[in-house]
Parts: structure tokens; C-alpha cells; sequence
């Protein structure tokens, strides 16, 4: 078959070439349009020309892999493909936004703003993994923002799945990727670790807050692999008005051990997104680079950085967001002794779980509401306090712990709606007796566990779970609907 022409007014198995859009070093991008089918579209195609890389071939096919078994916001919607036993292409939404790569003549960015952009973008990287898939290959020029404000992560050509082979690593020994953003188990040949991603959000935020990237631009194999032993310049070195807890976020992604980092992509988004929140160490706190000696012993620590064993969808399994609802009220102690017990044996089982104390300050519909108690004492402080009180049994690290007071008209939906914005996986919350109200018009947690998009463990009183005998149990009860 004759190979196609792509000018502009080209017929390609229906899809008319409008104009060229891209032509990069892997693949070069069209915009075309077909009458059957109103969607903006770009149809890829990659470079196959003599004396192309053969990493463009590769690296297109695990793209058509992956692009039809991608769904949602966060990617463009896959349309059709062409496989090589024709003229190879794919087919796909074309974005209607603003490209991330726009931004770079404002930096640095507000911190405000800089954070905002980071955290959406690691929603995206988030949503990604939860469907098998690593990136690896974080930069401006491959993210895009909706007009709905959702980041959108383009180019899966250097992408890998646990469920799917990785070509790039059968057939390639080098690394390819973007140098300033590959992180340190790249250059060993780790390709299967969701925390590579994370590296390269480090580097975007550290980069879009500072104006300058943490390792430079440096392209050689030698200057790339400093990285594996040499940490970046801390950002408060360069601004002096840093924020300790970005920092604090910026230096745990960047960190040379995938270990070191964030579990997840998930739990970035919630120190992203409650500052607040963030436990400082003495990361927060950095000015100079690591001495002398810690870069020695790591460049000749050969035990470093070794290969994840575990699959993708275990290692996101391992390190959830468990949200505990609690509470505060007298006559609650033995549902929330209860609550605790349950939120023990999940955290028990797994380490990297991060927990999220939550108490809801209802709000009156027609009321002025008062921050002081009929003791002068202030509600919220004293609701935080109460949080940490109960979740002391539970001897959490600090990095592991937090606590909100949430101030809502309803607290279900105040919950609901926590969860839903910090990517919470679990919600465990306590069922009280019945009342007259809550027969009327429903119990929070009736609604938290109908509404909810992610699992949810209804722990109830153990002396008020009936037995068979109808008499009240001796033991606790829980219901978990997903």
C-alpha cells in the first residue's frame, strides 16, 4: 500500500487532515475531522522515515496499547487506531484548553498558584495509576488543563502497565524520558514504581515555584545519573519567602529513594491540599545541600535504589486515605471506642495508610452561629484537641495522622464532599441508635454510605447490635458497602 500524503485536505481512512499541529522527534500531530463525528479530533503518527529512532515505533505501540483502556477526565478520549500492517495512527479528543508549557514565561509562579496547578495535576497522575498505568514522562509539554479546570496528561508513548507488556523495557536497554524530570530509578532500569511519577511532579513544583529546575538541563547519561547520590538545592536557598511546608512537599518528592517519597499520587494531593496539614521535618527546614559524607555514602551504596516487586494495584492498595468520622458529643464513648478498634485493625495491616480524624461543627440553617461554647472556649480548637485525644491508642506517626473540623449545614454532605476532594478510599463511620429524626429524615451515615464513591465501613455500638435472642450483643458489628 502507497504510504498516505498529510496535507492538509487528506483523506485517511475518513479523517480529513485540517492542518499540522506538531512534529516532534517520536511522532508528529494533525488535526483532522470526519462528517460522521462532531468531536475535535488530532490523529498521531509516528516518525518511521530512514534513519528514524526505532524507539518512535516502539514507543507508538505502547501507546495504541494503552490509549483504548483509558478512561475519564484526565486523558484524551481515545477514537480509532490503525495498527503498521497499514499506516499506522491514533485517533484522539482533541483538548480544548490551556497547555501547561504556556505558563513557563510567568515563572516563577504565586505559590498559590504554582500548588493549585500541581495539585490537579496530581489528581491526574492519581486517576492514571488507579488505572494500571505509570506515565514516566511528567513535563510541561505533556499536560494540558480542561476549561473545566481537570489536568489532562497527553504523549502515554514512554507509559508502562502492570497488565500489559512493556515494550520499552524488552527492547531497550537505556532509559528514554525527559532528562531534567527522570527520576533516579530510571537510570537503573526501573520502570515498574508509581513513585517515578511522583519525582517528576517534584520537579514541575519545584521548577514552576522557583523558576529553575532542580537538576538542571543536563543531557548526559553521567550528569543525569548525579541524582542517584546528589539531592537539589533546597528551594528556600533560592527564595527566602518559601514556604517551610512546601518545601517540606517539594524535598519528600524529590527524595532519592522511591521509599522516602509519597506513597501515592493520592496522598500528595492531600498535603496539596491541606497545607495546614503537612508534617514539617527537617527537610522544611534545609538551606544547604546534604555534606560531603551522605553523598559519598550514597554514591557508593550499590543497595540504593532496588526494583519494586509488588503490582501497581497492590502497591496503591497498601498506602489508602481512611477517613474516621467521629463523633464528639457526650454518650458517644463506646461507638467511638468502637470506631478506633476498627480504624486500628485496617492501619495495623497496612503501613503507608494515612488516617484522616474528621468531625463535622453543625451549623444552624437560620441561626447566627457562635466560635465560643458557653464556656468561653473555642469550638473548633476544642474539636481538634478531642480528635487527637481519641486517636492517641492508635500511636501514629505524625506524617500519618491528621484532623479536620469541618463547619457544615449538613454534615453528610460536608463529609461527602472531604472525601470526594482529598481522595479519600475509605470512610468509616459510626451508626447511633435510632430516633424518631433520623427515621424521618435519614442518618448521616445512611447517606455517607449511599453517596459515598469509595468504600465505607458502618461500625455500630456493640451493646446496641442486636443477637439473635434479641438481646443487645457483646461485640461490635460493621457493615462496609462499596
Amino acid at each position: 500500500m502507497d504510504s498516505p500524503t498529510f496535507e492538509p485536505g487528506s483523506d485517511i481512512d475518513g479523517y480529513i487532515i485540517e492542518r499540522a499541529l506538531h512534529r516532534g522527534g517520536m511522532a508528529s500531530l494533525f488535526e483532522v475531522r470526519r462528517a460522521d463525528n462532531p468531536m475535535p479530533m488530532v490523529m498521531k503518527i509516528p516518525r518511521m522515515g530512514e534513519g528514524e529512532d526505532p524507539a518512535a515505533i516502539v514507543s507508538f505501540e505502547m501507546e495504541q496499547m494503552l490509549m483504548p483502556r483509558l478512561r475519564g477526565p484526565h486523558v484524551p478520549q481515545f477514537v480509532a487506531l490503525a495498527d503498521f500492517s497499514r499506516h499506522p495512527y491514533i485517533v484522539m479528543e482533541r483538548i480544548a484548553g490551556e497547555p501547561l508549557l504556556s505558563r513557563l514565561p510567568d515563572l516563577p509562579l504565586p505559590y498559590d498558584e504554582a500548588v493549585g496547578l500541581a495539585a490537579k495535576i496530581a489528581v491526574a497522575v492519581a486517576d492514571l495509576h488507579r488505572q494500571h498505568v505509570i506515565h514516566h514522562d511528567i513535563k510541561p509539554s505533556n499536560i494540558m488543563f480542561r476549561p473545566s479546570g481537570e489536568a489532562v496528561m497527553l504523549d502515554m508513548g514512554l507509559a508502562c502497565s502492570d497488565q500489559l507488556p512493556d515494550l520499552m523495557q524488552e527492547e531497550f536497554r537505556l532509559p528514554f524520558g525527559t532528562a531534567p524530570y527522570m527520576a533516579p530509578e530510571r537510570l537503573l532500569g526501573v520502570r515498574n514504581d508509581p513513585r517515578s511519577d511522583l519525582f517528576g511532579l517534584g520537579v514541575l513544583l519545584y521548577f514552576f515555584t522557583t523558576g529553575i529546575r532542580p537538576f538542571g538541563e543536563t543531557e548526559t547519561m553521567y550528569g543525569m545519573r548525579r541524582r542517584l547520590w546528589r539531592d537539589p538545592v533546597p528551594p528556600r536557598k533560592l527564595r527566602p519567602d518559601y514556604p517551610p511546608w512546601l518545601q517540606e512537599v517539594v524535598l519528600r518528592c524529590l527524595e532519592i529513594q522511591p521509599e522516602w517519597r509519597y506513597p501515592t499520587a493520592a496522598q500528595l494531593v492531600f498535603d496539596l491540599t491541606h497545607p495546614s496539614e503537612v508534617k514539617l521535618t527537617t527537610r522544611s527546614e534545609k538551606l544547604k545541600r546534604d555534606p560531603l559524607r551522605t553523598v559519598l555514602r550514597r554514591r557508593f551504596n550499590k543497595e540504593l535504589t532496588r526494583p519494586r516487586r509488588e503490582t501497581l494495584a497492590a502497591h496503591l492498595a497498601s498506602a489508602p486515605i481512611v477517613a474516621v468520622a467521629i463523633d464528639v458529643a457526650e454518650g458517644a464513648a463506646e461507638l467511638n471506642e468502637e470506631l478506633r478498634i476498627t480504624a486500628g485493625r485496617i492501619l495495623a495491616t497496612l503501613p503507608s495508610a494515612r488516617l484522616a480524624c474528621l468531625n463535622v461543627l453543625k451549623l444552624g440553617r437560620m441561626t447566627i452561629d457562635r466560635t465560643l461554647d458557653e464556656h468561653g472556649h473555642n469550638k473548633h480548637v476544642d474539636r481538634l484537641v478531642a480528635l487527637r485525644h481519641w486517636a492517641e491508642p492508635l500511636k501514629l506517626s505524625d506524617d500519618r495522622l491528621t484532623a479536620h473540623v469541618l463547619e457544615a449545614v449538613d454534615p453528610a454532605s460536608a463529609i461527602l464532599e472531604f472525601a470526594e476532594a482529598s481522595r479519600v478510599d475509605h470512610i468509616l463511620i459510626g451508626a447511633r441508635r435510632n430516633s424518631m429524626l433520623r427515621t424521618l429524615g435519614g442518618s448521616v451515615s445512611a447517606k455517607v454510605a449511599s453517596e459515598a464513591t469509595c468504600t465505607v465501613t458502618i461500625v455500630r455500638d456493640s451493646a446496641l447490635r442486636p443477637t439473635r435472642s434479641g438481646r443487645p450483643a457483646d461485640m461490635s458489628a460493621s457493615r462496609q458497602d462499596a
